[in-house]
């Protein structure tokens, strides 16, 4: 299976505040499409969310298991998000 290209921006609300989704990293593995996201909230403060969708392209509210087979589509797909990407590197650093 293919990671689906969802359009970004697009709006996502929690319960503290609501946004956009400005970038957003996938790739596909045989039991879910693990998702990094970039979340820019209306103040202008930013987030990431680690998730996943099912193959069927709904979203997953369980945590993200990430396997170590998956690490190198992941990189390809994170490679193509430069703020998100900048961000990511803040944890390692």
């Amino acid at each position: 299976m293919k990671a689906k290209q969802r359009v970004v921006p697009r709006p996502f609300e929690m319960h503290w505040g609501k946004g956009q989704i400005v970038e957003e990293a996938t790739c596909d593995t045989p039991y879910h499409e693990p998702a990094i996201q970039l979340l820019q909230y209306e103040d202008g403060s930013r987030s990431i969310r680690f998730c996943y969708f099912d193959h069927s392209g709904r979203f997953q509210r369980s945590p993200l298991m990430l396997g170590e087979d998956a690490i190198a589509g992941m990189r390809k797909a994170v490679a193509k998000t430069p703020r998100l990407r900048s961000l990511l590197r803040k944890i390692s650093a």
